[in-house]
């Protein structure tokens, strides 16, 4: 039996790829016609480091799998064999350098596929009023409208892609999911100014958790994602001209541990002016920060600001039970309940209250780091009764002839 390939790092090596003299990595495969290719890369796997001195290309296996899936759709009996499952996955590895969280949202689906009936169903025998039904079905079975959400995001975008190989006839997916389902997420509004004063209050005034009360205030204050907070680092602070530096965030998963990825979108990339009140409590948290002897440091990042007890850099998940905790506590304590808060509840409140200022939408956008103008004012922005009355009490002080209806 002959030996087994390995790359300089010991790693076994696929059919058909080898680890070039001068350290590259290359993979050669024969076409549907016969025709020998080969593609190259600096990396073999999408983990690995990029050299110093080279560009981020796309890893050696990437790129394997997206030739796999290409092969697979150019394939003369795929429009008679292909089954919803390999459609799926063929769309699947055609998506290169996607977040670990969606990879992970594509490997859900997959797994849910396998085990559903509806994924061993040939693709050119779907027809749209069975895709509703199916998805209908799922709902009526218990499966939430985000969980379907996430499906259809992966099977659209699949059909798409069979309909443009003339795999279909058409795209059994093309249909808003709202025209089918009822939306069942649980809208997280903005809190009251009292409920926050209140929520503040109490969290100054507890013993144990008044330590988490300059973060939470800050959070309440700059209306930054809690990856990006979690992901903040001494470097991102320019207190000298009153700035803020986002340009990543610090994410922790289930065998992958702590990682840095970049900012949700492209325009979560900014750099956010500081008002006094907010440097002054960034001035707090960095001098209150407790690093342990060595500081951790993550894929070339260090200088966090959060620890736990045991020395760890303290992510979203963490803010998370902070926050049920003491909402916990309080409405163990009192009659009037608080409302849920978490991280991305401040994110709501920070743009709601931003926008009630009359500041430029444009502005808003830029600030919150969203990619569309939309989702800064129609998902986070929430006006209620008692914003409207406020808004209205104060027309009528500059015209006092102008009242309510």
């Amino acid at each position: 039996m002959s030996e087994k390939r390995k790359d300089n790092k010991g790693r076994l090596l696929h059919p058909g790829e080898i680890q070039m003299p001068d350290g590259r990595y290359r993979y050669k495969y024969t076409d549907s016609y016969g025709k020998e290719h080969a593609v190259y890369s600096t990396r073999l796997d999408v983990h690995d480091y990029v050299p110093t001195g080279k560009k981020k290309v796309e890893s050696l296996r990437e790129k394997e799998k997206r030739i796999q899936a290409e092969m697979i759709l150019n394939s003369a009996v795929v429009p008679n064999d292909m089954t919803v499952v390999q459609l799926a996955e063929a769309y699947i590895n055609t998506k290169n350098g996607v977040k670990v969280t969606t990879r992970q949202g594509y490997q859900t689906v997959m797994n849910f596929l396998r085990k559903d009936p509806f994924g061993s169903r040939k693709i050119n025998s779907i027809k749209v009023m069975e895709a509703k039904n199916w998805l209908v079905s799922l709902q009526k079975a218990g499966k939430s409208f985000s969980s379907i959400h996430t499906i259809k995001g992966v099977l659209g975008p699949a059909f798409k892609m069979a309909l443009d190989d003339d795999l279909v006839r058409k795209n059994p997916f093309d249909f808003p999911l709202g025209s089918i389902l009822v939306d069942d997420k649980h809208t997280r509004d903005a809190i009251s100014r009292e409920d926050e004063r209140k929520f503040l209050k109490f969290i100054q005034e507890d013993e144990h958790f008044r330590q988490y009360y300059d973060g939470i205030w800050f959070l309440l204050n700059t209306g930054l994602r809690i990856s990006e907070f979690c992901g903040l680092t001494l470097s991102n602070i320019d207190f000298k001209n009153h700035k803020l530096t986002i340009d990543h965030q610090l994410q922790k998963r289930a065998k992958v541990g702590y990682y840095i990825e970049t900012t949700k979108t492209s325009n979560g990339v900014r750099i956010i002016p500081m008002l006094p009140e907010v440097e002054e409590c960034l001035k707090r948290i960095v001098e209150n920060r407790n690093p342990p002897k060595v500081e951790p440091i993550i894929e070339g990042y260090s200088g966090f600001l959060f620890f736990d007890k045991k020395g760890d850099v303290v992510y979203s998940l963490h803010w998370d039970h902070y926050f049920k905790h003491i909402v916990d506590k309080y409405n163990s304590i009192y009659k009037v309940q608080l409302p849920q808060i978490t991280p991305h509840v401040c994110r709501h409140t920070y743009c709601s209250r931003l926008a009630m200022t009359n500041i430029n939408p444009k502005a808003l956008q830029y600030i919150m780091g969203h990619s569309d103008i939309a989702t800064t004012m129609n998902i986070y922005t929430h006006v209620k009764f008692e914003n409207a009355q406020e808004e209205l009490n104060k027309i009528h002080a500059v015209s006092p002839q102008i009242s309510a209806v």
